[in-house]
């Protein structure tokens, strides 16, 4: 359809002044029969757009369903899982604490082996003192226990 019979359409049938003889236009059936092919293309559109949502809806909610059970699934498998994740999690920490926990107690034996080594090398001189001590109150006179 080409601009000029768009507005032809427009206008009037007869010319202005004393009616001729003829049959008036009839523009309503012209409309119809002009319109309706492009209405019955655009109802079977409307019909097809109309299936195609249903099943994009469809499919959608499989969709939603296969994922909701995925979901649930891995979250299954994460709570089973996750007592070995913690454990592997904490194995270098446990290990660096056992490592710290080792040097401090071979620190502290060799401060103790230290002591034990004065105490054994100073013993025969603080019992040497102590018995002197001793004997030096239980001779002196005069002195009340």
């Amino acid at each position: 359809m080409t601009l000029r019979d768009f507005l032809e359409r427009f206008r009037p049938v007869g010319t202005p002044g004393a009616s001729a003889a003829g049959v008036p236009a009839d523009r309503k059936a012209e409309r119809t029969v002009e319109l309706e092919p492009a209405l019955a293309q655009l109802m079977g559109a409307q019909q097809e757009a109309a299936g195609i949502r249903t099943a994009a809806e469809a499919a959608a909610e499989a969709i939603r369903r296969t994922a909701a059970q995925d979901a649930t699934r891995l979250v299954m498998l994460a709570r089973e899982d996750a007592p070995e994740m913690r454990r592997k999690a904490a194995e270098p920490i446990l290990r660096e604490a056992r490592q710290q926990a080792e040097a401090i107690r071979a620190a502290g034996d060799l401060a103790a082996s230290a002591i034990q080594r004065r105490a054994r090398e100073r013993m025969p001189d603080l019992v040497e003192r102590a018995v002197a001590d001793a004997l030096r109150l239980a001779v002196e006179p005069g002195e009340v226990s």
